[in-house]
């Protein structure tokens, strides 16, 4: 069987790939734990310095599995909701099981960069919301589906949606679970960038990143995911502390010296 999650690393690039091609990358429960699972890794990956998350065959993730809903239909109330339990239940961490497949990137210490071609409905697009950048093709197709089926969006949406459009689009996209393109979202700020080939985009981008000082990377999100919604003075506080860290670090000397020298850096993880 092949592996649901691929991960390559090359360069300091983690290059992730959603690999269930024939079912539109859909979120079973194998899926939900497979994407979990290369996320985590990662963040104990000291040689990656941005990761590229992406979908294999038509489509970046059509949302949670046709079929469970099926199932849904056909089981008891008891049953349905004891499943449920079991999805939303949480450890000592805010996001639950459901939730940590789009929040275990938003977790990451370092970027992670969404390429979203074909479809991102439902789950599928909470988990691109997870990512600290998208970049879609113009005709992809986006919806906060959950609407139709009686659900709302419980993948983290309200931590990641919020940083990117006002409350009414939220509630709008939220209450109609329409379809949109990659230029719409584009023009909401959902997406930060539309290209014809998102993939190599993003991989472009992510060397970019890895070329850069992956001490200062990680301080920069650090820094702008826990102060954009902290208090005045913490912002400036972490901003300090952050700083007073980097300066004179071997990787801060390294690139001074590389500027100076007019040569590529040669940074240490």
């Amino acid at each position: 069987m092949a592996e649901l999650v691929t991960v390559d690393i090359a360069d300091g690039v983690a290059d992730v790939r959603l690999n269930r091609p024939e079912k539109y990358n859909a979120l079973s429960p194998e899926m939900f734990a497979a994407i979990i699972e290369a996320g985590e890794r990662l963040a104990d990956a000291r040689e990656v310095r941005a990761v590229v998350l992406s979908g294999n065959g038509r489509g970046f993730c059509a949302g949670l599995d046709m079929g469970s809903f099926q199932g849904m239909a056909q089981r008891s109330e008891n049953d349905v909701q004891a499943g449920a339990s079991a999805l939303l239940a949480r450890d000592e961490r805010p996001e639950n099981h459901a939730q940590r497949p789009a929040y275990v990137w938003k977790r990451l210490s370092v970027p992670v960069i969404a390429a979203v071609h074909g479809v991102a409905y439902g789950g599928g697009l909470q988990v691109a919301l997870g990512a600290d950048i998208r970049i879609a093709a113009a005709d992809a197709k986006f919806s906060v589906m959950e609407i139709k089926w009686g659900l709302v969006p419980d993948m983290s949406l309200t931590q990641t949606l919020k940083d990117l459009v006002p409350l009414d689009v939220a509630k709008e996209l939220t209450f109609t679970g329409r379809v949109f393109s990659g230029d719409e979202a584009r023009a909401l700020g959902l997406v930060t960038r539309v290209d014809a080939d998102p993939l190599a985009s993003a991989m472009e981008m992510a060397r970019e990143i890895a070329g850069k000082s992956p001490d200062a990377i990680r301080a920069g999100k650090k820094l702008l995911e826990e102060a954009w919604h902290s208090d005045e003075r913490s912002g400036l506080a972490l901003e300090a502390s952050l700083q007073t860290a980097l300066i004179g670090s071997p990787n801060q000397v390294e690139a001074i010296k590389a500027n100076f020298e007019n040569r590529a850096p040669n940074f240490k993880d």
